[in-house]
Order: structure tokens, then sequence, then C-alpha cells
């Protein structure tokens, strides 16, 4: 596989599916047809981008499977592409939950099919596109690409409110992204470069820092969401379809970390280092307040929308620690939160689907009728709230040992918001699964189907050999991270 651009075939398969799909006539009989396409193309990008793991060198921090030719003759820009430690299992992230995605749509999308799959398949090739881009244009081309098929899987095929969700969470992504690209060109301008490996350190003066610094955060910020640029998350997670609701949580706000692990602390070091108590005092806000308003919700879903938000807070808290413990913390809250939150949505997605509400109150006693359902459910949970054994409690233990090298307040910002995960995730599975069956609507409910097992049980398998194994994660982003750091503390110091 050495001579071959197995990085960009790994990136296009899924658009060279979907224009597959497009000749495939959609009509009663070849739906089916145009699923399978979908999903089998999905699984072959998944399996394919396995192979960057099992190949990618531990001890090499630098980027690896690297293409790079220059495609705009007048201007330094590259389709430069290349996978690091901090970019690899974001792309594992987006190939592992397109599939995912696909298989909870099976039976759910009844209009317009061919369209929804061509979405999440385009969707699938600009993420990934994303997280393997070396060249900053290249990276804003794919970041600003993925608002497309979001917004017309939220607009389309949402709910009562979808067009209202859609334009929200359109809007607020636009407008941070026009003063990153702005930013962009600021850089280009300074040094003449767009390679985001060559821009590691400290290349700007402070004061252009500072500006280059604002105009990515107003970009990063919100796709992460922080509060208060959260606003647009909690409707267009109740609006969008569940395998929206599952790729919004576990993909796209991922952007925002990554975006500032490469751009603010990889690039813009000095600014970093001002604004580090600024990002802390957002974060602890954030975890604490919409953990409090995660406990007043009624709706399942916006619960855990309000709960993304919080765990998010832990991430920029790590990131923004810039230390060992920290950044790997945060990297392993993404990839946690991306899974958790993903099967906590598709959880939701399983009795909607069979009692068409949200409601908390609607439900009780769910273990009665569906007793293996009850227990996945319960291993997302528990990974929520970072059992120890689950994938959760690496990734927040790691920040919190960080956060005590910086400021004891911070712990107990963040300590105190992780008990409120566990009261009012607890608190939703006492009252949706325990207790007594009292609405009769679901005294003949039925447990998961095979179709929803083989969505299910990979990501609870997932949760726990993350917590069981966390260093086969670990490892291959150490030395990567360590580079970020070194190259931080560099610049700092000059």
């Amino acid at each position: 596989m050495i001579n071959w651009p197995l990085l960009s075939v790994i990136i296009f398969l899924p658009l060279i599916g979907s224009i597959i799909i497009l000749f495939i006539k959609e009509d009663d009989v070849t739906s089916n047809n145009i699923k399978w396409s979908a999903l089998l193309t999905s699984i072959g990008t998944f399996i394919l981008s396995l192979t960057l793991w099992f190949q990618f060198d531990y001890l090499n921090p630098s980027y690896q499977f690297e293409e790079k030719f220059r495609w705009f003759d007048d201007f330094n820009f590259y389709y430069h592409i290349g996978v690091d430690g901090v970019s690899l299992f974001m792309i594992l992230l987006s190939t592992f939950l397109t599939p995912i995605c696909i298989l909870a749509s099976w039976s759910n999308v009844k209009k317009r099919i061919k369209e929804y799959m061509l979405a999440f398949l385009f969707l699938e090739t600009v993420m990934i596109g994303m997280f393997a881009s070396v060249d900053i244009l290249l990276f804003y081309i794919f970041f600003e690409a993925v608002l497309i098929p979001m917004y017309l899987i939220i607009g389309i095929w949402g709910g009562q409110r979808r067009i209202y969700a859609s334009f929200k969470f359109f809007l607020y992504t636009l407008l941070g992204s026009v003063l990153m690209l702005i930013a962009i060109i600021v850089m280009y301008r300074n040094t003449e470069s767009m390679s985001i490996e060559a821009l590691q350190g400290n290349f700007f003066s402070f004061d252009t820092q500072i500006f280059l610094w604002l105009a990515f955060f107003a970009s990063f910020a919100v796709k992460i969401p922080m509060w208060p640029f959260h606003t647009w998350l909690p409707d267009a997670h109740v609006e969008a379809p569940t395998a929206g609701s599952v790729i919004l949580a576990g993909v796209l706000l991922k952007m925002g970390g990554y975006g500032f692990i490469r751009f603010s602390i990889g690039m813009l070091p000095e600014a970093t280092d001002y604004f580090i108590p600024l990002i802390m005092a957002l974060s602890i806000i954030a975890i604490i307040y919409t953990s409090l308003v995660a406990l007043a919700q009624t709706d399942i879903k916006k619960l855990i929308a309000y709960s993304s938000v919080a765990h998010m807070g832990i991430v920029t808290i790590g990131i923004f620690l810039v230390n060992q413990q920290g950044l790997e913390g945060a990297m392993m809250q993404m990839i946690s939160h991306g899974i958790v939150s993903a099967a906590l949505f598709l959880c939701v997605g399983v009795i909607y689907d069979r009692m068409h509400t949200r409601e908390i109150s609607f439900y009780g006693g769910l273990v009665k009728r569906m007793p293996l359902y009850a227990t996945v459910f319960m291993i997302f949970m528990l990974g929520s709230v970072g059992l120890p054994g689950t994938s959760g409690f690496v990734g927040e233990f790691l920040v919190i040992i960080g956060a005590f090298k910086f400021s004891s307040y911070v712990v107990i910002g963040a300590a105190f918001g992780i008990i409120l995960s566990a009261v009012y995730m607890l608190y939703l599975y006492k009252r949706i699964i325990f207790g007594e069956i009292t609405n009769v609507k679901l005294s003949e409910i039925i447990d998961i189907n095979t179709r929803e097992k083989l969505i299910l049980i990979p990501l609870a398998i997932s949760v726990i050999i993350m917590g069981v194994f966390p260093n086969i994660f670990l490892d291959p982003m150490r030395l990567s991270l360590e580079l970020i750091i070194t190259n931080y503390e560099l610049a700092n110091v000059r």
C-alpha cells in the first residue's frame, strides 16, 4: 500500500460511492439498492481507514501517509494531506460513525432516500478531508463544505422546526468562518505559506497573533460549541433526524477542538497564553451552567444536547492547559464523547421510533420490557458520567491531573461539572428505565431488534475497550502532542 495514495482513496471513496448512487433510479424496488450501496461504501471506507491505524508509526510525531502537489500555480497552495497522532483518531471516528448513521436511517427515512444517502457520503468525504488537510486553504474548503450536507440533513429530514434550526446552525457557523477566512488571508500575506506543518511555532507579532487568535476563536468556539455560542446546538439536535444528531455530536463538534489544537496552540502560542484565563472561565461556566440546564430538561434529546456542551467544556480545559496530561485527556474525551454521545442519541432514536415522543415523563419501567436496551443504555450512561473502566473516565481523569498543574480553581470547577453530569444522567436513567410501567402504551413496547443490535453493540464494546485499554489510543497520539507542546513552550520562552 506504500505506492498508492491510500489517504486520497479513503477521502474520496465515499464521493465515488455517491456518484454511483446518482445513477441508481429511485423507486420502491431500488431504494434498498441505494441503501446497500451507501452502507457498503461507508463500511469499505472504514476498513480502509483502519489500515492507517495498523500502519501508523507511533515513534514518528510528524505527518505520515503524506500526499502533496501544487494545485494553484500562482500561489503556494497545495493539495497536501497527511495523518499524525492528532488527526488519526478523528478520521477513524468519522469513518466509524458514518456506516452506523446509514444503518440507523435504514427504515426511518421514507422520502428522498437517494438525496439523504448522497448527503451522508459527501459529508464523510469532507470530514475526512478536513482532518487530513495539511494545507490551511484545503482545510478551510473542507471545513466550510461540512455546512452544506448538514444544513440539508437538518432542513429536509428534520422535525417540525427544522427550517428554523437549520438556518440557525448555518448562520452561526458561517459567521465565524468568514472571520477565519480573513485570518487565513492575513497569515498567507505575512508568511506566503499555507502549510500547517511549516507554520507550527511563532511566526507572527503579538498584536497580529491577538487578531488571528480571535478570528479563529470565533469559528472554533461556535463549532465546539463553547458558552455563550452554544444556543444553536439544542435546536439543531432536537430537530435533526437521529443520524444527523449522531454525526453532529460525534464528529462535527470535534472540529472546534481539533482547530484549537492545530491553529490556536500550534500557530499562535503567545496569544494562546494571553487568552488562557478567558478560556478557563468560559469553560467552567459552560460545564456548570449547561449541566444545571440539562438537569431541568423534559426532552431526552435536549438533555443530551446540553450535556454535550458540558463535556466539551472539559475538552477545552484540557486543550488550553497545554500540558501532556491535559492534551491527551482532551483528545481521549473528544473520542469518547464522539462514541458515547452518538450512542445516547441512537438510544433515544430507538424509543422514539416506537413511541414517537421524547418526553421523559412518558417513559418509566422500560427494563421490564426492554432488558437488552436497558443494558446498553446503562453502558453509555456510565461512559458519559466517567465511571472507571469506561471511555469517559480516561479523558476526564487526565484532564483533572493536568489541571492540578495549572490551578486548583479549575480543578474544582471541572470536578463539580463531572459530579453534575452524574446527577442528571443517573436521574434520566432512573426515570426512563426503572420503576413500574404506569403508561399503558408501553406495555407492548419491544426490545431492540437485530439492526439496532448491530448499531449499538459495537459502540458499547468501543466504550469498554477505550476504558480498559486506553494506551492503544494514547500511544499513537503521544509524540505528536509532545511536539505541539514543545513548539508552544519554545515560542513562549522566546
